[in-house]
């Protein structure tokens, strides 16, 4: 299994990234896709996530209406667009994968990308 991201970089405020994952090693149409962040001395956060199907995302209200995920299922990847962005965005963002069953949760993790956010 491997999730690889990429698009990473530093970036002034009010600038746009997209952040891409590739997926392999599963069966990527059968997982919810989130993307999560961390920044220096804080917790992993959820960021922004979409159901197998791409039929149905959430976001974080810090991020609502700047960030939109998306996903191919035909590529086998993950997309983040992040519009707008603001200092307190800057983190390693991480690609995840998450099926539940009714009796097993699987979950992947991608290796991050850094994103800066600075003048």
């Amino acid at each position: 299994v491997q999730l690889v991201e990429s698009g990473g970089e530093l970036v002034q405020p009010g600038g746009s990234l997209r952040l891409s994952c590739a997926a392999s090693g599963f069966t990527f149409s059968s997982y919810d896709m989130n993307w999560y962040r961390q920044a220096p001395g804080k917790e992993r956060e959820l960021v922004a996530g979409i159901s197998s199907t791409g039929g149905s995302t959430n976001y974080a209200d810090s991020v609502k209406g700047r960030f939109t995920i998306s996903r191919d299922n035909a590529k086998n990847t993950v997309y983040l667009q992040m519009n707008s962005l603001k200092p307190e965005d800057t983190a390693v963002y991480y690609c995840n994968a998450a099926r539940l069953t009714l009796f097993r949760t699987y979950a992947y993790w991608g290796q991050g990308t850094q994103v800066t956010v600075s003048s």
